[in-house]
């Protein structure tokens, strides 16, 4: 059987990437592959043969089967960690949380408004209300989550959940955790 490091390694040549894409949804036509990825026949043909003898394909055809079992051995990527989604969501939001969190780290800014705004009330749950806080502490709070905090922490100003002046925050909206 196939494994990881046998697909990735055949998966990287962009011919045999050509070849497996074409065998993905249909007959493989060798001399359309060889004129799209600019290289000759013989080699469209050659790879084929290395495709066939690693299993990949099976009558001119994607063994999804066996891709299926690659993709099975690929390592699982953590959920959020559960007190990144303790507190005050709904399920909706829970969701959102966990889908840009992995462990305790945020895996990408939220580019659409509603979902950012709601990474951002859990981002502003690290901070006290009523507690002034340096850029540095706040930097250094952020980074703990994202290694843009500079955008993180204008997005938690530009969206009234923090407030700056002469160079000190405070959190001035959001949530509030509700301990039991």
């Amino acid at each position: 059987m196939l494994d990881i490091s046998a697909f990735l390694r055949i998966a990287v040549d962009p011919v045999r990437l050509a070849i497996l894409g074409a065998a993905a949804v249909g007959e493989i036509d060798p001399a359309a592959i060889a004129a799209a990825t600019g290289v000759t026949l013989r080699r469209v043909q050659r790879e084929v043969g290395n495709l066939i003898q690693s299993g990949l394909l099976v009558a001119g055809r994607l063994d999804v089967a066996l891709l299926q079992h690659v993709a099975s051995q690929l390592p699982r990527v953590p959920e959020a960690a559960p007190e990144v989604i303790e507190g005050p969501w709904t399920p909706e939001e829970a969701r959102i949380l966990q889908t840009f969190f992995s462990g305790d780290r945020l895996t990408e800014i939220p580019a659409a408004q509603g979902k950012r705004r709601v990474v951002l009330e859990r981002l502003a749950m690290e901070f006290e209300p009523g507690i002034r806080y340096p850029e540095r502490e706040v930097n250094f709070t952020l980074a703990l989550f994202h290694a843009d905090f500079a955008a993180l922490r204008r997005y938690l100003v530009d969206e009234g959940i923090m407030t700056r002046a002469d160079g000190v925050y405070w959190r001035s909206g959001g949530r509030y955790r509700h301990e039991p």
